[in-house]
C-alpha cells in the first residue's frame, strides 16, 4: 500500500513524515538539495545507479536531474526526513556576497553521499523548532539556507563548482537521453529543458528522429519495456507499470492489451 501521510514545507525546507511505504514515483530536481535521513530508509535511482540511505545519512542531490525514490518507514515507526532546497536566487546572492564562483564544470554524481560531520547534525537539529511553528520573519529561514551553504562549502570545498554553476543545460544527443530516461514520468517540457531545447524544438527534433510524436513514442517504449520485464524478468504488473513510467494501473493495462492483444497479467 502506498500512502502519503504528511509533508510540511517551509521556505526552502521540507519535512517528510510517512507511516506506510510510499513510492513517490518520479521527480525532477530543479534545485540542489541537502538531505538528512531522520528515520527509515530511502531508496533512490538516478538512472545510472541505485542508492540506499538509512537513518543518520546525509546526501547532496544535484539540480536538473531525474530521480525515482521510495520511502520505507521502520517497523512500527515513521519515515522522517529533512530536505534543504538551495534555490538559485539564494546561491546567486551568496556568490555575490562572498565572492564564490564555479571555476570549472564538475561532472560529479547526481546523488552524493556526504561523510557524517558534526556540523551537519548540529545544523539539522537547529531546524527542529521550525517544524512546529514557522517563524513570522522569513529572514530567519533565509539565514538557515545560507548557513547550510557555508557548512557544505566548509566540509566539501569542491561543491563550489556545482553550487555556483548557473548555466542552463546545453543541447545534447536526444536519442541517447531518451533511451536512458524514458521511464521517468515527467512533463514533456522537462525532457525538452534537460536536452537543452525549447519545447517546440524538442518536438520537432523528436519527430524528425523517430517519425513519432514524443507522447506516442514514450508510450510504445514503455510498453515494450514492460513486456520484457514481465515476460523475461518475471516482475509483477503492479511493480512494472510504475517502473516504466505509467501513473495509473488501469491506463497501463488498457494500453498494454491494445498493443499486445492480452492483459499484462496473462503474459
Amino acid at each position: 500500500m502506498f500512502k502519503k501521510e504528511e509533508d510540511k514545507k517551509l521556505t526552502g525546507i521540507l519535512y517528510s513524515c510517512y507511516v506506510n511505504r510510499s513510492r513517490e514515483g518520479e521527480q525532477f530536481i530543479p534545485e540542489h538539495i541537502f538531505f538528512y535521513q531522520l528515520s527509515g530508509t530511502l531508496l533512490m535511482d538516478d538512472g545510472n545507479q541505485s542508492h540506499v540511505f538509512r537513518e543518520g545519512d546525509f546526501r547532496f542531490l544535484k539540480k536538473n536531474n531525474l530521480v525515482k525514490f521510495t520511502k520505507l518507514p521502520p517497523e512500527n515507526g515513521e519515515f522522517k526526513s529533512i530536505s534543504i532546497r538551495l534555490d538559485q536566487q539564494t546561491l546567486r546572492d551568496f556568490s555575490r556576497e562572498y565572492g564564490y564562483e564555479a571555476v570549472k564544470k564538475q561532472e560529479s554524481e547526481i546523488i552524493q553521499y556526504l561523510k557524517p560531520d558534526p556540523l551537519y547534525k548540529s545544523f539539522m537539529d537547529s531546524l527542529a523548532p521550525y517544524q512546529l511553528k514557522q517563524p513570522e520573519n522569513e529572514k530567519l529561514l533565509s539565514l538557515k539556507l545560507r548557513e547550510a551553504v557555508l557548512i557544505l562549502l566548509q566540509t566539501n570545498p569542491e561543491l563550489a563548482d556545482i553550487l555556483f554553476d548557473f548555466t542552463e543545460p546545453g543541447k545534447i544527443d536526444l536519442e541517447a537521453f531518451m533511451n536512458k530516461n524514458f521511464h521517468f514520468n515527467v512533463e514533456m517540457n522537462r525532457f525538452a529543458y534537460l536536452t537543452g531545447r525549447s519545447l517546440a524544438t524538442f518536438k520537432r527534433d523528436f519527430e524528425k528522429l523517430y517519425q513519432l510524436s514524443p507522447g506516442r513514442w514514450l508510450q510504445q517504449r514503455r510498453l515494450q519495456e514492460a513486456y520484457h520485464l514481465i515476460k523475461e524478468k518475471g516482475k509483477t504488473v503492479s511493480d512494472v507499470y510504475l517502473e516504466v513510467g505509467f501513473e495509473d494501473l488501469s491506463h497501463f493495462s488498457f494500453a498494454f492489451k491494445k498493443k499486445y492483444g492480452m492483459a499484462p497479467s496473462k503474459i
